[in-house]
């Protein structure tokens, strides 16, 4: 084995014993009560209990301190219907819910109006904007939307949005590798090889992540490359298979290889087919997104 494999598999064990890692996502699960439940309840009524403190929730925080923790008990509560659209948020009820300053409040509802989720208007006030104003492609709100009762929907978009880019950021790779580049890759479907063999799937999501993360970001096209984080967000909040990297098993792993062959070769014709197949499980993602028309 590899020393980089090695590294690799032996922090994603710490991570799995509850040392968490500065990438790693954490997960709330959500009460998923009807939306009925919650028209005309106060503003903090429906939320989990556990939440009525910020600081005891150090398990997930992630080294974020109060500041982060808020945005993201703000964000999940926002995300998962608890606090609906035009819902004011008055930041002395938040401060005192949460119990903490003014300005950790202030400095969380900035972080949420930058993600489209709340506005901030002279004598309105803040407010809870509707879903379509949200950033949907922001990372945070993938992992709220994924984890709470969206989270089928979120699944399907991010597989069709993978079937978007993904593809073709193959294709385009294979005329811009450059030799630390493909070392790099094959370097990911090694350690992937090892973790299958021993039954390790941190490892192998985590090597996965980087293979497909790293595949964008060569792909010479610096458009492609911002949305590499999306790409990074949905195999960490997949939550099931929805690709062939969902999946671990000899035939994703030869994939994977493949595409790293063809890559080394310039044959962008063979990565796309490659990555394509590799997206591919279910009948119903080629159905929602076709192949590209030839021309």
């Amino acid at each position: 084995m590899s020393t980089l494999a090695h590294t690799m598999m032996t922090a994603a064990r710490s991570a799995d014993s509850g040392l968490t890692g500065p990438g790693e996502l954490d997960r709330y699960p959500y009460a998923e009560a009807p939306v009925a439940d919650r028209v005309g309840a106060p503003a903090w009524d429906g939320a989990d209990p556990e939440l009525g403190r910020v600081g005891r929730r150090a398990a997930g925080s992630r080294g974020r301190g109060l500041h982060g923790q808020l945005v993201q008990q703000l964000g999940q509560m926002i995300v998962s219907g608890d606090l609906g659209a035009d819902r004011p948020l008055v930041p002395e009820e938040i401060g005192q819910r949460f119990e903490v300053s003014r300005t950790v409040v202030r400095e969380s509802l900035r972080v949420l109006e930058a993600k489209g989720l709340v506005s901030a208007r002279p004598n309105v006030g803040t407010r809870v904007r509707p879903v379509s104003d949200w950033n949907l492609l922001d990372p945070d709100i993938i992992e709220w939307r994924a984890f709470g009762p969206q989270r089928d929907d979120q699944r399907r978009e991010l597989s069709e949005l993978r079937w978007t880019i993904e593809p073709l950021a193959a294709r385009l790779a294979a005329g811009h590798g450059r030799e630390e580049v493909q070392q790099r890759l094959s370097d990911m479907v090694e350690i992937m090889s090892h973790a299958m063999a021993q039954g390790d799937t941190l490892t192998f999501s985590r090597a996965d992540t980087e293979f497909h993360t790293l595949l964008i970001q060569i792909a010479g096209n610096r458009m492609l490359e911002h949305l590499s984080g999306i790409v990074s967000a949905a195999l960490q909040v997949s939550g099931g298979p929805v690709t062939g990297c969902d999946r671990p098993n000899e035939g994703s792993l030869a994939l994977h290889a493949r595409i790293v062959d063809a890559l080394g070769s310039g044959d962008g014709t063979a990565a796309e087919a490659a990555m394509r197949q590799l997206l591919t499980v279910h009948p119903e993602v080629e159905r929602v997104v076709p192949a590209p028309r030839e021309h």
